[in-house]
């Protein structure tokens, strides 16, 4: 029987650097509780359907930064700690007569949780993601090396970022990506010919850079780099800035703590309910309703298709792309519903397959000249150029000039003062500190962590600081200074 259509769902895996800058409430613990409550259930899906024998399952991007935390050791034995103190905290739960059902519920999936990672990730994330892409379950995505938003970058250091983001890859998992989700879908005019240099072969934007029409892929003008769009009316069905499953009466509420334990013991009730007066969580009516709403979401997807099929007279194509930390961080019922919709895409017909999957498919039409563009607010850069960070991104612009003003030509010396220099640099350059401060979400940690990396790297350059020290609690040892070939500045205007 031939298909509705083609369906693709990609998962961007992402968090910044935490490691030994701070624990709780903005830290260590924010990477703990997305491994625990994200990428442990993900991963572990994706093992269970890929036993079963499926194949391009889903389409997973897990940055360099984000990877290098999975196989640290200091990471690791902090996570087995977490988990630990997750158990601990489930007893003390189960002790309370207002939260004993709740505890052992939490006892119970803590357990699992430390026997998981005990068997599967003992070894470092790697040794969990390469049998996935070894296997043909997923298609690997990579980026660049701390995630910066790659159009405020000088050439040079989007470059060097690029190209050792996916070595870094290559040499984690044994796979070079042939695609990446750029960080924050940020484009400007001109990367494909950056990407097409890397051999990045596709790459994600957000649906309105492509006016909405999202139904193939688009070579991007003359680079033969291929671009697809995030369909947002499907996607947004299940998260959007205002609305989406997650905010259902029935599933567990983000924001509302039981503060001596840390759990969550209510459901969401209402959107204007106070956090005192939110009703228990009852996981038996979440389950129901994680059922309603994969029933519903594959409902959209065969509309959709059916809809795209009888316009354009051929199967066409429905991408949804999310932060893999909505399932199960953010939405506690989320891989639950994850594995509900994989599974009943099929069965409703539709072809499930990944972006490289989709090319094979034929699902790519005629060339696009794209604008600059970005996921974020007005799809365009104002969320990593407005007003409201506009210090930082001149402080950005001014470390860059001097760090390709100081350091070293390919053909010295290594020099690891000048290394640690570029790898504080980068870590300055993260889009996550804009996207924190304009979104008003831990403003005053971000700001640090951009001036600390920053004066770190300003301090190194002068001849001061620590480089030994402060290259034991960095990422990527391996960084050489030399590799960064320069270029003339400015940067290209995205005027």
């Amino acid at each position: 029987m031939r298909p509705l259509g083609t369906f693709c769902l990609v998962l961007h895996s992402h968090l910044p650097w935490l490691a030994h800058h701070g624990a709780w409430p903005v830290g260590e613990e924010w990477l703990y509780q997305a491994w625990a409550h994200s990428y442990l259930p993900v991963t572990d899906m994706l093992a269970r359907l890929a036993t079963e024998g499926r194949r391009d399952v889903l389409t997973l991007g897990v940055t360099p930064v984000l990877a290098a935390q999975f196989d640290d050791p200091y990471c690791l034995r902090g996570m087995h700690d977490w988990l630990g103190g997750w158990a601990l905290r489930a007893q003390l739960a189960g002790t309370r007569r207002d939260l004993g059902d709740l505890g052992r519920r939490e006892h119970r999936a803590a357990t699992a949780a430390i026997e998981d990672f005990e068997q599967r990730w003992r070894h470092g994330g790697s040794a969990v993601l390469r049998p996935l892409v070894d296997g043909g379950a997923i298609e690997l995505l990579g980026g660049p090396l701390t995630h910066p938003f790659q159009p405020l970058l000088h050439p040079a250091l989007r470059d060097l970022g690029l190209a050792e983001g996916l070595a870094d890859a290559g040499h984690r998992l044994g796979h070079r990506p042939a695609g990446i989700w750029a960080p924050e879908c940020g484009y400007a005019p001109g990367m494909e010919q950056d990407y097409a240099a890397a051999g990045v072969g596709h790459f994600l934007v957000d649906g309105p850079a492509l006016r909405g029409d999202t139904a193939v892929a688009r070579p991007v003008d003359g680079s033969g780099v291929i671009c697809f769009g995030r369909d947002l009316d499907v996607t947004y069905r299940v998260w959007s800035p205002k609305a989406g499953y997650p905010g259902d009466p029935a599933y567990r509420d983000f924001h509302t703590f039981d503060h001596p334990t840390g759990f969550k013991p209510s459901r969401v009730t209402g959107h204007d309910v106070a956090p005192e007066r939110k009703r228990a969580y009852d996981p038996e009516r979440a389950a129901r309703t994680v059922g309603k709403h994969a029933k519903d979401f594959v409902s959209v997807v065969c509309d959709r298709l059916d809809g795209l099929a009888r316009r354009d007279g051929q199967p066409g194509l429905v991408v949804a792309a999310y932060d893999t930390e909505l399932f199960g961080h953010w939405w506690h019922e989320g891989p639950a519903w994850l594995e509900s919709v994989l599974r009943a895409l099929p069965e409703a017909g539709v072809d499930v397959t990944t972006l490289h999957g989709a090319l094979e498919a034929g699902h790519v039409g005629s060339p696009v000249t794209l604008p600059a563009s970005s996921w974020g607010s007005g799809k365009d850069w104002r969320v990593w150029d407005g007003e409201q960070v506009a210090d930082v991104v001149a402080d950005n612009d001014a470390l860059q000039r001097e760090l390709l003003a100081a350091l070293p030509k390919a053909g010295t010396a290594r020099d690891p003062r000048a290394d640690q220099a570029l790898r504080e640099a980068l870590l300055s350059l993260s889009s996550d500190w804009a996207f924190m401060v304009s979104k008003d979400s831990a403003p005053d940690y971000a700001r640090r962590r951009a001036q600390r990396h920053a004066a770190r790297a300003r301090e190194l350059l002068d001849g001061g600081g620590d480089p030994a020290g402060w290259r034991a609690v960095s990422p990527f040892g391996g960084l050489d200074a030399r590799r960064l070939t320069l270029r003339a500045w400015p940067p290209p205007c995205a005027c």
